[in-house]
C-alpha cells in the first residue's frame, strides 16, 4: 500500500495536565484500530493555551504513552509552531466575510442575555454547556467597527453560523454530512447531517492567538492526511463545527470514530480539572500497564501483536 492510499490516524492530547485513564483509552484504542487497518498513527500536542501548557507536562506525557507501549509515526506536531498555518485559514474565512471581531466581555455577554428578559436558566446552551452567544456584535457597520479596532480593545474573532452554513451549503449543493464509524452520546452513527447551529457563532482565534480548538484541528487533520479521527464522545458535538469548517476551507473530509468515555465511580467522565487520578498516580502505586489496561477494560495485546504493521 502506498502512502497515499494508507490511512492516517492520530492522537492529540494537551500538555495542560497529567494523563489519566480516559487518555490511555483513547491513545490505545486508536493505536489498535490503526494496527488493525495497516494505517499509520500520529501523535500531536495541541498546545495553543500557552498560559496552561508546560514542557514538562509534554515530557511527561510522552514518557506516560512510551510507557504504556504506545508507538506512534513520524515526527510529533505541535500546534504553537505552526501558528502560521492557523492564521492562513483564518484570513480566508475573513476573505469569505464569513468572520466577525467580537469585543463582548464574558459580563457582557451575560448581561445582554438578562437584558432579554428570558433569563440565564433558560437562554439555549450549546453541547458544551456554554450560554450561546447573542450576538452582539454581529453586523456591526463598518465605521462603528473601525473605531472599536482603533481602540486596540481585545477582541475574538466569531464565525457567523448562520452565514456560514448557508455559504457552506451553496458550496456543497446542499445539507452537509460526516461519516460516523464509531458511535455519539446518543448512539448516532452512519452518516450525520451537521447542525452547527447549536453552537451559535464559535470563536476561531482571538486578537492575540490566530486560532482556536476548533480551527487549528480542522488544519491540522488536513495538513496531516488524517483519514479516520478517533476521539471520545464527548467530542461528538464539535464535529459539526470542524466539517462545516472543512467545506468552507475547501479541506477532505476524513471518517469519525467516536468512542466511549471512562468515568468516575459517580459516572462523571474524567478530567484533568477536577484532579482525576493521573498515570503517573497509578504508575507511583506499583501498576504496569497491562494493570491500565485492565481497569479500562481493553486486554493486553499477545506479544505476537505488539508490533508495527
Amino acid at each position: 500500500m502506498s502512502r497515499e492510499q494508507q490511512e492516517v490516524l492520530r492522537f492529540a492530547p494537551s500538555p495542560n495536565g497529567r494523563l489519566h485513564l480516559g487518555h490511555a483509552f483513547s491513545a490505545l484504542t486508536g493505536e489498535r484500530l490503526a494496527r488493525a487497518r495497516g494505517a499509520r498513527y500520529l501523535l500531536r500536542i495541541e498546545d495553543i493555551d500557552r498560559g496552561r501548557c508546560r514542557p514538562d507536562l509534554e515530557r511527561e506525557l510522552i514518557g506516560d504513552l512510551a510507557w504504556l507501549g504506545i508507538e506512534w509515526d513520524g515526527e510529533i506536531r505541535r500546534q504553537s509552531e505552526h501558528f502560521g498555518d492557523y492564521e492562513r485559514a483564518l484570513q480566508r474565512l475573513r476573505a469569505q466575510n464569513l468572520v466577525y471581531p467580537c469585543f463582548a466581555t464574558r459580563g457582557e455577554i451575560l448581561d445582554a442575555i438578562a437584558e432579554t428578559g428570558i433569563g440565564l436558566e433558560r437562554w439555549p446552551r450549546d453541547p458544551d454547556g456554554a450560554p450561546v452567544y447573542p450576538g452582539l456584535y454581529r453586523g456591526l457597520p463598518a465605521r462603528q467597527l473601525k473605531a472599536l479596532l482603533l481602540e486596540e480593545r481585545s477582541f475574538a474573532w466569531r464565525l457567523d453560523m448562520a452565514k456560514a452554513k448557508a455559504e457552506a451549503e451553496r458550496i456543497a449543493g446542499g445539507p452537509i454530512c460526516f461519516a460516523e464509524e464509531g458511535q455519539g452520546p446518543a448512539g448516532e452513527t452512519g452518516e450525520q447531517t451537521i447542525k452547527p447551529e447549536l453552537f451559535g457563532d464559535v470563536v476561531l482565534a482571538r486578537k492575540d492567538v490566530p486560532t482556536s480548538y476548533h480551527l487549528a484541528v480542522t488544519v491540522d487533520d488536513a495538513l496531516q492526511g488524517v483519514t479516520l479521527v478517533t476521539r471520545g464522545r464527548d467530542l461528538f458535538p464539535a464535529t459539526h463545527v470542524h466539517r462545516l469548517l472543512q467545506v468552507l476551507l475547501g479541506l477532505p473530509a476524513p471518517r469519525y470514530h467516536h468512542h466511549g468515555l471512562i468515568r468516575d465511580a459517580e459516572g462523571r467522565k474524567l478530567s484533568k480539572s477536577m484532579t482525576s487520578k493521573s498515570l503517573r498516580d497509578y504508575r507511583d502505586e506499583g501498576m504496569g500497564p497491562d494493570d491500565i489496561k485492565r481497569l479500562i477494560g481493553l486486554p493486553p495485546e499477545p506479544a505476537a501483536a505488539s508490533g508495527r504493521i
